[in-house]
């Protein structure tokens, strides 16, 4: 997005540059990175930059109001409500389009946030092997408010952690060496030396939980959680019925615990009034159905990647609605193809991470990854025989 970089960027890329970057990425932990990454980062000048945080924070004053957890509660379905509720989360992921606004200039429009890890640790390794394999100016970073990588693992580490011993804390996943994200799986292992485990492997002794350390059984006194709930819901019976088990009142911390994936998600989209937040009511309450509903996107509350996404809006689609207080309808944001690449211009979302340690007031930005897509949404089926799309990373200007 900054030309003068862009330029330069795009006239010293070779194949053989590109191929040799993805071999050090895949190197960690090979076979580990199945998605594709893309051939570029993303440069983002200060003024952008500043858009973009000044919408972050304005949610998170949301998010921070005592009266949240209230405004919040029917977020959380009754048959995945967690006993042992935190008093924050300790992780936020807002996800910006790049778009185009009515006069032509170029913006960030908030598509989603979640109240969930992403991939925190794997950006760590991602951004290092991006900076040694392609010109990246000194005065960009993919780290936000002065973080370092030593910093920034740091703060990651003492978040999940806690006060706790690493081999008392674990991973917690469905089936973690079967999913698509297990890079960053491993890579939490690596910077901050905590085991993955699998929610089958979980062993019970009353209201404590355990796993299996070679012949020994070690208390787990903390889980960095990664179970979507949603997703634990298609599983296999057998799969479902130990999931259970996270239902119950445990000796466990959760960090983040898990209702935080509904109450800052989708579902707090309709409580914040920001230019940069496109306008999202809950459908029960319309009161009458805008007329160009072909600029809205019809989204279900209780669902993940994307799954029942509505994106070209027709009256029928709302009849066929049965459950309108779990749908919202959002107004749709224009996409910019923003990314000169060789062949054809990429769009673009931008994920922010946002830390939040016990003990202080609010989250913090720390860090972030990005997407690239020529398709007509952001994803790889969309994206399919195409180059320069797919994970990557925006650096800013400081």
């Amino acid at each position: 997005m900054v030309s003068a970089i862009r330029s330069v960027y795009n006239s010293a890329f070779t194949q053989a540059k590109y191929a040799a970057y993805l071999d050090e990425l895949h190197s960690k932990h090979p076979g580990a990175i199945e998605f594709r990454v893309a051939e570029t980062p993303i440069f983002i000048d200060r003024s952008f930059k500043n858009k973009v945080l000044d919408a972050c924070e304005a949610i998170v004053d949301v998010i921070v109001e005592p009266s949240f957890n209230a405004l919040t509660e029917r977020a959380i379905a009754t048959d995945v409500k967690v006993p042992g509720h935190s008093v924050h989360t300790h992780f936020i992921a807002f996800d910006f389009g790049i778009c185009k606004n009515d006069s032509g200039e170029l913006e960030p429009q908030l598509i989603e946030m979640q109240g969930f890890p992403t991939l925190f640790a794997y950006q760590i390794w991602h951004e290092e092997i991006t900076r040694k394999h392609f010109y990246i100016p000194d005065n960009y970073s993919a780290y936000l408010n002065g973080f370092t990588p030593e910093s920034y693992t740091r703060l990651l580490q003492n978040i999940i952690l806690g006060k706790h011993n690493r081999e008392e804390v674990v991973l917690l996943e469905i089936l973690p060496h079967q999913q698509k994200t297990r890079i960053d799986f491993y890579c939490t292992t690596d910077y901050i030396g905590i085991p993955v485990v699998c929610l089958t492997e979980l062993i019970q002794e009353g209201n404590r939980l355990f796993y299996k350390k070679g012949d020994r059984n070690i208390q787990i006194r903390r889980i960095y959680n990664r179970i979507i709930f949603d997703d634990l819901q298609q599983q296999e019976a057998s799969i479902q019925e130990k999931g259970k088990i996270l239902l119950e009142d445990l000796d466990v911390e959760w960090v983040p615990h898990p209702n935080w994936f509904y109450r800052i998600s989708k579902y707090t989209l309709p409580f914040i009034n920001h230019p940069y937040v496109p306008p999202t009511r809950f459908l029960h309450e319309i009161k009458t159905m805008p007329s160009d509903l072909e600029n809205y996107v019809l989204k279900p509350l209780f669902s993940f990647a994307g799954q029942g996404v509505v994106i070209d809006v027709t009256p029928a689609d709302l009849a066929a609605v049965k459950d309108p207080q779990n749908w919202i309808l959002q107004k749709k944001v224009n996409y910019a193809a923003a990314v000169e690449t060789p062949d054809e211009p990429a769009k673009a979302e931008i994920r922010i991470f946002y830390f939040w340690e016990e003990g202080t007031k609010r989250p913090v930005a720390t860090n972030n990854l990005a997407r690239l897509s020529k398709g007509k949404m952001i994803g790889v089926r969309y994206n399919k025989d195409k180059e320069w799309v797919g994970g990557s990373l925006a650096y800013f200007e400081q």
